[in-house]
């Protein structure tokens, strides 16, 4: 399975792309998206065109996004709202299913408790991966939200390995613009919940 895992971001998006089998899984490729500081709607653009050719040239199974740290200002969270609304965007684009993981459940798939410190996490997401050099902040939590979807989906919790995001449930609620696998494996997989 391969996986990518975003963390978004309004001026720096991370990503890292995994790929597992069984219990283990090896790191394709990571790194940090720069949008700069200009108007939002050019940030967003960029953050498209980037993920849109990160999905492209890397393939993933599944896309996972880190969601919304509840103590963020109002105003910091609908900005954050927007880059994650273009990262959802471009998985349902390459009909990928996309689940999104709370922080503290992505930080307790790797260390042992849900308020562990980002070094602490960096240093799991090395360990796990193999990893040997410093990992950007963002693009380490990108691959710690990758990691807590494979582990998730690796423990055989099938389509409830994490929770797709609304968009996603609205997306799958809709009818399909047209039929593909993935559409019929996302609304197989939202069926009883």
């Amino acid at each position: 399975m391969r996986v990518l895992g975003i963390d978004p971001g309004s001026r720096v998006a991370g990503f890292g792309v995994i790929e597992g089998d069984g219990g283990r899984c090896r790191a394709i490729v990571s790194g940090v998206i720069k949008l700069g500081t200009g108007p939002l709607g050019e940030r967003l653009l960029t953050l498209h065109t980037a993920l849109a050719s990160i999905l492209a040239e890397h393939q993933p199974g599944a896309v996972a996004i880190e969601g919304v740290f509840s103590r963020v200002s109002p105003r910091s969270a609908l900005i954050l709202g927007h880059a994650r609304g273009v990262a959802v965007l471009c998985a349902a684009q390459a009909d990928l299913p996309v689940f999104e993981y709370a922080p503290a459940t992505i930080k307790r798939s790797l260390t042992q408790g849900g308020a562990a410190s980002k070094h602490s996490v960096a240093r799991a997401v090395g360990m796990v991966l193999g990893v040997r050099v410093t990992l950007a902040p963002d693009a380490a939590d990108a691959l710690a939200v990758a990691i807590c979807h494979h582990s998730r989906a690796r423990l055989q919790l099938g389509p409830r390995a994490g929770t797709p995001s609304a968009w996603v449930r609205a997306l799958a609620a809709a009818p399909a613009a047209r039929p593909t696998a993935a559409n019929a494996l996302l609304a197989a997989s939202l069926k009883g919940r």
